[in-house]
């Protein structure tokens, strides 16, 4: 799957991701289940795991925040987060340090349509969701927020105007009491196609993303992409490992527990649904700086 307007980028480009074994399905029939699990993300301690569900009952709102914690028996039964709303709650992100998750919501008191919240971990579990700003957030639509491992970039996607077509890469700045008005990602990464739900890797510039000409009617497949001099290119595509010959793979995130490790979701062999998969990969030597 190559599009005209990326043939040449991709056909040359460096990969900057090796993939390496096989996937592995996570933990099988209490996240990846009959229904549609998909961002898994673990907090840096490794003892708690949480990702959305678009169909899995029980939750307060359909699309649902989920989570299980793992003792020496393995992981717990799962159970929605006490974030919830009655809407849209998706694409939970742990921070490096664990204080906080980063999510999606369409709740209630937000910018537009999909907004940006963070929720701090406390002792008793969770705290009151914030919503992330009008530097960040827009009238439209803005998925999968997740903050760099050096904590100095808010990377996410969005739809809002000004972009390069569809959805494209966006990162905002830390800065004392928020961020700073967010950017499209430099270089060649964003273009007439839908680029969304992109994880940095442990250096900070590497982006494991997804890409598909529209997530709503084509296959949607994972790309790697890394920065020169601030610039990323277009990005190459993953290999079998880990984007399936028919169904989508998306969601990709940095396991904080083992940080060689990504987490990714896929409809994978001819499976009904979406699962959460783990699997282990090496950043490739490249050249220039951040």
């Amino acid at each position: 799957m190559i599009w005209t307007t990326l043939g040449a980028a991709l056909l040359f480009a460096v990969p900057a991701v090796e993939i390496v074994g096989e996937p592995v399905m996570f933990a099988p029939g209490i996240a990846s289940t009959a229904h549609s699990e998909i961002r898994l993300t673990i907090s840096p301690d490794g003892r708690t795991a949480l990702w959305f569900s678009r169909d899995r009952p029980g939750g307060a709102g359909g699309y649902d925040i989920w989570m299980s914690h793992r003792s020496l028996s393995g992981w717990s039964t799962a159970t929605p987060v006490s974030f919830n709303s009655p809407g849209r709650d998706f694409d939970p992100a742990f921070s490096r340090d664990g204080r906080f998750v980063y999510f999606c919501s369409d709740r209630p008191g937000g910018s537009g349509k999909d907004d940006l919240y963070r929720v701090a971990m406390t002792r008793a579990g969770f705290g009151t969701p914030e919503n992330l700003g009008p530097e960040v957030n827009s009238a439209a639509s803005e998925f999968a927020p997740m903050l760099s491992p050096d904590g100095r970039l808010l990377l996410f996607s969005s739809d809002r105007s000004g972009g390069a077509g569809r959805h494209d890469l966006y990162t905002a700045r830390t800065r004392a009491g928020g961020f700073a008005a967010a950017m499209p990602l430099a270089g060649s990464i964003n273009t007439e196609a839908d680029e969304f739900d992109a994880t940095f890797l442990e250096d900070s510039r590497t982006l494991v993303f997804a890409r598909a000409p529209s997530m709503q009617d084509n296959r949607i497949d994972l790309f790697a992409a890394t920065a020169t001099d601030g610039r990323h290119d277009a990005g190459v595509i993953l290999p079998l490992a880990v984007n399936d010959p028919v169904g989508n793979s998306y969601g990709p995130m940095l396991d904080w527990s083992a940080p060689g490790w990504l987490t990714f979701s896929g409809r994978r062999g001819g499976a009904a649904s979406m699962d959460l998969y783990r699997i282990t990969y090496r950043l490739t030597a490249r050249q220039g700086g951040r």
